[in-house]
């Protein structure tokens, strides 16, 4: 008897009916197509040739595991029903009785079970973020890198056969590369994309090729050392013998010496970093090093306590009120334009005749510009240019280059463009060192080095980025101690003048010396004594003013200028700060100025000296920007 269509179908349908239990049973895909290398007992490490589209990750699971997935939501769904079924005869109930309290005991259940749920998918979100990032950022093209080499299908997913672990940047860690069986690879070219891939330096490959499971180890061997302290002969020995132009950073991958030269690499040092990134120690670093050579130095601190170490230190002028600040630069850019002269005049060999070598450090640039644009404006006037002058000669001598010897050491927690000025200011920094940086920041600052090297939190590790080649280094650490004693051992600095310019401030008018008393011997404590004020001739041609007449003020250059005793000092021009507080300071301040002349057993000061000491004395940084 012939088999009528409707016996096909029925047969058919029970050959399918029996495959999918089959296929269910065992732990296959329902569909029949077999995407990956898994068997019911073993894992899938990639998908097999010739497969196109979308691999799930199930796909990747052992039979066994998906059988148990498979179970475990039929019983949910049975589960489920049960309870959708409870719920309606629940609700049933309590629209024929509402005085029960099943309904009740339902809802809060339910905002528990909600409540729950969405606490464990924030928790879950925040505990898989640094995985994700790591999945997007490094193993992702590391794989779409690796599928031609190793003849692995772009749809195989890289977590089966790259075990990069979330810290693979750090000297102790391991990465692991699962390799095909069949072995027809270049090892050279797959180490090397590795390499390049996740941004290492210095380390190992060991392949190994026996048995069913082929695998290469990736580790660090030449790493830079945990700790590179001044304290530590060898080191000490190493800073001694740098030369005077190339002050050393740090300690890099096999024991290298990490140093920058001011007058071949690069005039200028960018200094990228979060909190907490060592910013402090690499200035610390590179400045008491140059001071040791005889160079001088300018700390335009605006945080006022950023480097204690180095008050009171000869070569060293120390800014921190915004108005020093800015006159300090302005001086500073004529100094530049004066070495320029010299140089054009007697060559770029006449470095004696040029000058000391100038460190300019920059601290908290983001703050500090933005404070100095707003200081312009309040003492702007009338014809006066928009742009800040001090802001303009910064700026000029970041273009004057390393024949001047003067060095620009900047330090930023965010160096964009619009923080120094425009995108061409920051190119005059060839030597960028970055610590705990982000992404963004890596990409904005050394876009020539790719791919990135992961940032790392190991207490003074930072990468130095010299000539489009980064290096790992360990940054030398000095105490304050050890950095003051360093740089106060070396040659003596030239000679500074008394005003805030080490090298060319303008000269002076002659101090005004105020009348000695005619009468009486000296006191032995003078500052006690009152001021005696200037004696005034009167002559026939020149009589006395009426005493209606208001007197001619004095201009403030005059006054900057006079001598006084400290009890005058505090009287007439610091009264916000004691007379006590003055002498304590004369003998415990190194920064106090020093004494221009005497009257009897009296020591006299210059006023601008004083009100300068007033402004950068150190105190505790203020919370706010306000300039009033």
């Amino acid at each position: 008897m012939a088999q009528t269509k409707f016996d096909r179908q029925v047969e058919e349908t029970a050959e399918a009916v029996m495959f999918g239990i089959g296929r269910f049973l065992g732990g296959r895909d329902m569909d029949g197509i077999k995407r990956t290398d898994a068997t019911f007992l073993r894992p899938a490490t990639r998908v097999l040739p010739k497969v196109e589209g979308r691999v799930s990750r199930s796909s990747y699971r052992a039979g066994w595991q998906r059988l148990c997935f498979r179970f475990t939501g039929l019983g949910t769904a049975a589960a489920g029903g049960w309870g959708l079924w409870e719920h309606q005869e629940t609700a049933r109930a309590w629209w024929e009785n509402p005085d029960t309290v099943p309904l009740a005991a339902l809802q809060t259940g339910g905002i528990g079970a909600a409540s729950a749920a969405a606490a464990g998918g924030l928790a879950y979100g925040l505990l898989t973020r640094e995985r994700r990032e790591l999945m997007r950022e490094w193993v992702i093209p590391l794989h779409q890198a690796l599928t031609q080499p190793l003849a692995i299908p772009e749809q195989t997913d890289p977590r089966r056969y790259l075990h990069v672990p979330k810290n693979f940047s750090d000297d102790d860690a391991q990465i692991r590369v699962d390799l095909p069986v069949h072995l027809r690879f270049s090892r050279d070219l797959v180490a090397d994309l590795i390499t390049q891939k996740l941004a290492l330096e210095g380390v190992t490959f060991s392949w190994n090729g026996a048995g069913r499971t082929p695998y290469v180890l990736v580790k660090k061997t030449r790493k830079p050392p945990a700790k590179a302290a001044f304290k530590d002969p060898k080191v000490r020995e190493l800073v001694a013998k740098a030369p005077e132009s190339a002050p050393v950073i740090g300690i890099g991958t096999s024991g290298k010496t990490v140093s920058v030269d001011l007058d071949a690499d690069s005039p200028h040092i960018l200094v990228n970093a979060s909190t907490g990134g060592g910013k402090s120690v690499t200035l610390r670093c590179i400045t008491c090093q140059m001071l040791h050579t005889g160079s001088q130095a300018y700390i335009l601190d605006y945080k006022r306590i950023s480097h204690l170490w180095a008050r009171g230190i000869p070569g060293v002028t120390y800014c921190a009120d915004l108005a020093d600040i800015h006159d300090a630069l302005i001086e500073l850019g004529m100094e530049g334009r004066r070495r320029v002269r010299v140089a054009d005049e007697l060559g770029l060999d006449a470095v004696d005749a040029i000058g000391p070598r100038l460190l300019i450090l920059l601290e908290e640039v983001n703050a500090t510009m933005k404070q100095l644009a707003r200081y312009w404006e309040r003492i702007r006037e009338s014809g006066d240019p928009k742009v800040s002058p001090a802001i303009d000669a910064l700026n000029e001598v970041l273009y004057m280059g390393r024949q001047v010897r003067m060095h620009v050491l900047l330090v930023a927690q965010s160096a964009t463009a619009r923080a120094l000025g425009g995108p061409e200011v920051r190119e005059q920094f060839a030597t960028r060192i970055l610590a705990r940086y982000s992404m963004n920041a890596w990409r904005m600052l050394a876009p020539e080095v790719q791919p990135a090297p992961k940032s790392t939190k190991h207490h003074g590790r930072a990468q130095v980025v010299i000539g489009g080649t980064a290096h790992e280094t360990q940054v030398l650490f000095f105490t304050d101690t050890e950095a003051r004693e360093w740089a106060t051992t070396g040659p003596p600095p030239t000679a500074k003048t008394k005003t805030r310019s080490a090298v060319t401030a303008p000269p002076q008018p002659a101090p005004v010396q105020l009348q000695k008393a005619a009468d009486g011997p000296p006191t032995a404590d003078v500052d006690d004594a009152p001021p005696t004020p200037p004696a005034v001739p009167e002559t026939a041609a020149q009589p006395a003013l009426p005493t209606a007449q208001t007197p001619a003020p004095i201009p403030a250059a005059v006054v900057d200028d006079q001598a006084v005793g400290l009890r005058e000092a505090h009287q007439h021009h610091l009264p916000d700060i004691t007379i006590a507080a003055l002498r304590y300071a004369r003998a415990n301040d190194r920064t106090f100025p020093k004494p221009v002349d005497k009257r009897g057993a009296e020591l006299l000061y210059r006023v601008g000296d004083l009100k300068r000491w007033a402004r950068n004395r150190p105190r505790a940084a203020v919370g706010t920007t306000d300039l009033g």
